[in-house]
């Protein structure tokens, strides 16, 4: 196991293993980036020679081990480049690089830019997160090659200040990576009732021991979700032989200045149901739980940092599978509080689910309600891979997209036109439908269908279907796989509620 330090010390007097340090490119060509400035002086004029005998240029992410011969007290250094700017993300980004490159190394000091505790912040998010790694399926143990010994270093570090930003963030960091656990894991082992132990389990090892945050957890079987009348969760999950579940969280502090209400779509396998989906598209369905799992975690992580806002969290979980109990398009479901859908897609499924919890959670009367979903393959058109749709009601909207510019998750604002409600209650025989077929807007047509559930409560949609899930190779601090996208930009947009 990795321990982490935040120290204030000299990078050319460490003993580690390997220093990790940063290269911009300045206007003159690459320059070693702050933090590393008694490095630099270390080498004084052969620097510049070295740097462009190496063919370093300072472009983000690239990296380049330097063997030191005694220039200072390492034996190698990893340069690994921040582009123009070293800025939290691009420290960010180049935190993460570096944690992978790093090899056969038990002592690795990190003296990346962090002389404020956003930058203190950055480093540590992205060396914990870049050097995830998803292993409980693996027959060797990546704890054997990584480094036992990491010290982050800061001028600032002796700082109360420093040191809680430092601690803070690793609480979050440790929440994104059990985030990315849950959505790495095959779904066979995850399905709706097991999903609900992992969480019941994780909540109570959270609470244990003194001083331990306290949280309220209640798990609803299909017995209990049939006398409520969820018919949206029973409806998706009517033909899976895995029952599903909704999980409800209760974090309320004494003194809770706010109350936020958190709402996680999980889909812990999705089929398409009977609109099946090819063969192709099934692929990563493992990961239409990273909603619920996102909301769990963020609530953990809040409840660890002791922040004095209350939390309602709701988890709603169901497998979408076909069989002869499958519900099926022409069907009609009665949501939880009466609400009628005419189904005319069982792929649409996330927002059934959702549904149900939303109008549970409006029974708390929270002052913002924020619900998180790998919702449309449509928001991934519109936005790309790396990037979450957010659309709500404009205030909320607004702070959830300052939330996530501070958390370093790209999120972009998404229009709710007045005539996505024309075609939300255009079915004939029900109050609404579920899904009209047509092609264009179709992101924007399952906010405006969650929207009639939200009682005009402050309310946002959070649609992550591209960046929860990383098909592709590791890029900055993001890993492949699961990547715990939406976890730290909740724990923001909750601090920021808690000071207002």
């Amino acid at each position: 196991m990795t321990s982490y330090t935040l120290r204030s010390s000299s990078p050319a007097k460490s003993r580690a293993d390997l220093v990790v340090v940063g290269v911009v490119k300045g206007s003159q060509g690459p320059e070693l980036a702050p933090g590393a400035e008694d490095i630099a002086q270390a080498y004084g004029r052969k620097l510049a020679p070295l740097l462009a005998q190496l063919g370093v240029t300072g472009k983000a992410g690239e990296v380049v081990k330097v063997p030191t011969s005694g220039v200072v007290g390492t034996s190698l250094l990893l340069l690994v480049g921040l582009g123009k700017v070293a800025d939290a993300n691009a420290v960010r980004r180049a935190a993460g690089v570096a944690a992978r490159s790093i090899s056969n190394a038990a002592s690795v000091t990190v003296a990346l830019p962090a002389d404020t505790h956003e930058l203190i912040r950055a480093v540590i998010e992205g060396y914990e997160l870049g050097g995830y790694t998803y292993t409980a399926y693996k027959k060797q143990d990546a704890s054997a090659t990584t480094p036992t010994d990491v010290v982050v270093l800061s001028p600032v570090a002796r700082k109360k200040e420093a040191e809680q930003a430092f601690e803070q963030a690793r609480i979050v960091n440790r929440a994104v990576a059990a985030t990315r656990d849950w959505v790495n894991t095959p779904p066979r082992d995850l399905t709706p009732p097991l999903f609900a132990d992992a969480v019941a389990a994780a909540g109570k090892e959270l609470t244990k021991g003194r001083g331990a945050p306290k949280l309220a957890i209640k798990v609803h079987d299909e017995a209990a979700l049939a006398e409520l009348g969820c018919g949206g969760i029973l409806g998706v999950g009517a033909g899976s032989s895995a029952p599903p579940r909704l999980v409800e969280i209760t974090y309320a502090p004494k003194g809770a200045v706010k109350h936020l209400a958190l709402v996680g779509k999980g889909i812990t396998f999705d089929s398409g149901g009977l609109t099946i989906k090819p063969a192709q598209g099934m692929q990563e369905m493992k990961s239409d739980m990273a909603g619920a799992a996102a909301i769990v975690q963020a609530t953990f992580a809040i409840a660890a940092l002791g922040l004095p806002i209350k939390v309602s969290a709701f988890a709603p979980m169901a497998e979408n599978m076909l069989s002869g109990n499958a519900t099926r398009p022409g069907d009609v479901l009665t949501m939880y509080g009466g609400t009628t859908v005419e189904i005319t897609n069982t792929d649409a499924e996330g927002r059934l689910v959702l549904a149900d919890a939303i109008v549970r959670a409006t029974e708390q009367k929270p002052d913002v309600l924020l619900d998180v979903a790998t919702l449309t393959g449509a928001m991934v058109v519109a936005l790309g891979e790396k990037m979450a749709g957010v659309l709500g009601v404009d205030e909320v909207v607004d702070r959830v997209v300052a939330a996530a510019e501070v958390s370093g998750e790209a999120h972009w604002p998404m229009p709710l036109p007045e005539e996505m409600r024309e075609r939300v209650t255009s079915s004939k025989i029900a109050d609404l439908t579920q899904s009209d077929w047509v092609r264009w807007g179709g992101g924007l047509f399952a906010g405006a269908f969650l929207r009639e559930f939200t009682a005009e409560l402050p309310w946002a949609h959070l649609d992550i279907a591209g960046p929860a899930f990383n098909g592709g190779g590791a890029s900055g601090h993001v890993t492949s796989g699961g990547t715990g996208f939406g976890v730290a930009t909740l724990v923001d947009f909750a601090r920021a509620l808690a000071e207002d």
